[in-house]
């Protein structure tokens, strides 16, 4: 099938390097990857075209780039499923991190998170004199976690990280989660306490786009969650993030609808008057949009309040 490769340029090495996109039309069967595309232009078409790729069966994780808007792996990224779309595929280097080359980007930044969470185990000391050996029941819900081939996808994606650089990243956290949750590591609360700061766990907003593009279905986002109840199952200091997981629930229970400004205001406390006020501007505006319920006690309860506080006490009994 004819097919054509629209994919973004960048050569550091020109006098005003700027990013051009170029466009390459060639014949590709359907079973091809874009990998493959990609492969056939630099060989026949245009040797100056610089990508990293190496194992072709998603294994080794090298050749993330962004396909059609999303990161994905090129060679597990088959031509007939992106074409879908249109007859043009677009390919781009990974966002949030730093270009080299047409569609090699640094990973550096991606290894420096990963190293901030110290992705090894810590037993406790005195350090064990034999093996410990972990039942498998202990261990088998790593399993998925430990899939993890730190292609970058994730981070490629990531909206947090598109406006907060020192933001931890998803696959840090969820790097982070497997040694958390593995019973031969003794560090489990100073690991929380430290995810618990600023651009750690409590950053992320939920946008799923990790779960969306994650090509061997880690799921960070849920490892994010995980980490969370964790956190507040181990007490850690509480902060904005927990806060704003507690005074949401509690508001629910109390009224089974969200009371957005008493969200704020219990979140940050009025301690935090300075913030509460930068919200004022966007209070207003969400007001006008009748985006806002009326607060206080003219916020009322909905109708079959009780089955919502039935389920509160269920889920509480629940070990």
């Amino acid at each position: 099938m004819n097919t054509t490769l629209r994919i973004r340029r960048f050569n550091p090495e020109q006098k005003s390097p700027a990013p051009f996109f170029q466009e390459y039309e060639l014949e590709l069967a359907p079973s091809d990857s874009v990998l493959d595309g990609l492969i056939k232009i630099r060989e026949t078409l245009d040797d100056s075209l610089a990508l990293r790729c190496s194992c072709r069966g998603a294994i080794c994780g090298s050749c993330g780039m962004r396909i059609n808007g999303h990161a994905a792996l090129a060679c597990k990224t088959k031509i007939l499923s992106a074409t879908q779309e249109g007859s043009t595929i677009q390919v781009e280097p990974m966002n949030n991190m730093p270009v080299i080359k047409d569609l090699i980007t640094d990973m550096a930044p991606f290894w420096d998170k990963i190293r901030q969470i110290q992705p090894w185990l810590q037993p406790a000391a005195p350090p064990p004199t034999a093996e410990h050996l972990a039942p498998a029941e202990t261990m088998s819900h790593l399993s998925g976690v430990m899939s993890c081939i730190m292609c970058g996808v994730c981070v490629s994606d990531c909206t947090v990280l598109e406006v907060d650089s020192t933001f931890v990243g998803p696959a840090a956290l969820a790097k982070a989660y497997r040694f958390v949750a593995d019973p031969r590591d003794a560090a489990t609360t100073q690991r929380l306490q430290v995810l618990n700061q600023p651009s750690g766990m409590w950053d992320c907003t939920r946008c799923m786009e990790c779960i969306q593009v994650c090509p061997k279905g880690v799921g960070p986002m849920d490892r994010i969650m995980a980490l969370r109840e964790q956190g507040m199952n181990e007490s850690v200091p509480s902060t904005c993030g927990s806060r704003h997981a507690e005074v949401f629930a509690d508001l629910i229970e109390d009224k089974g609808i969200l009371d957005e400004p008493m969200l704020a205001i219990r979140t940050f406390g009025f301690q935090n008057w300075r913030r509460l006020l930068g919200l004022i501007p966007v209070a207003i505006q969400s007001f006008r949009h009748q985006r806002i319920p009326p607060s206080g006690p003219f916020h009322r309860a909905v109708p079959g309040i009780d089955q919502i506080k039935r389920l509160f006490t269920r889920m509480r009994k629940q070990p």
